[in-house]
């Protein structure tokens, strides 16, 4: 316990070290116009080996499956068919930034309905939507599960999710974005974590880099740039001079903590006013042993079921107060939280406490 904690602050501090250093700007925001695009299909997966979906629990795959062969010249009206080697499925994609046509983008598979597994699968030509409701990629190929399955009449076994795969370049680009980035007169940097201080870094960083004032802070997550003024031929090559150019952000004292896996990250800001903490857990046991006495033999009496309760209650050693100074800083207060022998799913439910006693200046996060 104790050395995992170590891990644990020994993780933190080189974050701390990170975190100093200046860091690209091209890392810190993203630039106007240059964004991807989520696109969504629906689609049919054959050639299972028997872990498809049941056609009666699943009627949305009979129904696509009728119309891909309708649409192929096969006439199967009133016929009645369960395969058990498809499967309908969702289809996801993110279309890149100036993508053009004929280029290839990754898909996800997933399975929406019974199907056992996807393993060995091959989607068929499946249409992907972008939000507008047009047409942008078209996938098909064979499916790359990550997972297997195997189950008998007694028994099952789960290894991974093998109702999802990937399908690496299964996707081609058929339409493109309609964007004239080349027009823009005034690029917009928005920042992933707005703050006013690394706004204002930003903004003093691109000014000195280029010697004259062609950006301006417009709020805690827009920094503008004026196009004109950086004596580029166009926004794309203004971007190349400017994405490069060193920051050393400023981010907010924030507490992550991750109650599913007892994870906890702070950063170097955070501090704690002058608190004593004191730790201690309380384990209540109750046991049932019901004594059955039984009539004599040859009589009349009916057997009787006696109830015996034991009842333990057992409190762990204290290890009294620890105290944490006022302004203790990110080293400080894991050590003093590590002092009281703790594990980190207890230190979650003492930070919660600080925090409600008010002493605790940081965002608290719980995830």
């Amino acid at each position: 316990m104790i050395k995992a904690a170590l891990c644990i602050c020994f993780c933190l501090l080189i974050a701390t070290q990170v975190n100093a250093e200046k860091i690209r700007i091209k890392d810190l925001v993203s630039f106007d116009g240059v964004r991807g695009n989520d696109l969504v299909g629906y689609g049919l997966v054959v050639g299972l080996n028997g872990t498809g979906d049941g056609i009666r629990n699943a009627p949305f795959t009979e129904e696509i499956m009728s119309n891909i062969l309708e649409r192929l010249g096969v006439n199967i009206t009133g016929e009645k068919f369960r395969p058990k080697n498809v499967a309908a499925v969702f289809v996801t994609a993110e279309l890149p930034a100036f993508s053009r046509a004929g280029a290839s983008v990754d898909v996800t598979v997933s399975a929406i309905g019974d199907a056992n597994s996807l393993l060995g699968g091959t989607l068929i030509m499946t249409p992907l939507n972008a939000a507008d409701g047009q047409i942008y990629a078209v996938a098909q190929g064979t499916i790359i599960a990550g997972g297997a399955a195997a189950q008998g009449d007694g028994a099952a076994v789960i290894h991974g999710v093998p109702t999802s795969g990937s399908i690496p370049s299964g996707a081609r680009v058929e339409r493109e974005v309609e964007f004239d980035f080349s027009s823009l007169s005034v690029l917009r940097l928005a920042l992933r974590d707005p703050d006013f201080t690394t706004a204002r870094r930003i903004e003093s960083a691109i000014n000195r880099s280029l010697g004259r004032r062609v950006a301006e802070m417009t709020d805690s997550g827009t920094v503008s740039i004026d196009i004109a003024r950086t004596g580029a031929k166009s926004p794309a090559h203004a971007i190349s001079r400017l994405e490069n150019v060193l920051v050393q952000p400023q981010r907010k004292a924030r507490v992550v903590v991750d109650q599913r896996s007892g994870t906890i990250v702070m950063g170097e800001d955070v501090r704690i006013s002058r608190v004593a903490i004191s730790q201690g857990n309380l384990t209540i046991r109750i046991q049932e042993e019901p004594l059955v006495e039984q009539p004599n033999p040859f009589s009349q009496g009916e057997s009787v079921v006696v109830p015996r309760t034991t009842v333990d209650l057992e409190e762990e050693e204290g290890v009294g107060l620890a105290e944490l100074r006022s302004g203790t800083s990110l080293s400080e207060v894991v050590a003093g939280l590590n002092a009281l022998g703790v594990a980190p799913r207890d230190m979650i439910d003492i930070l919660k406490s600080i925090k409600a006693a008010g002493a605790l200046h940081a965002e608290f996060v719980v995830r």
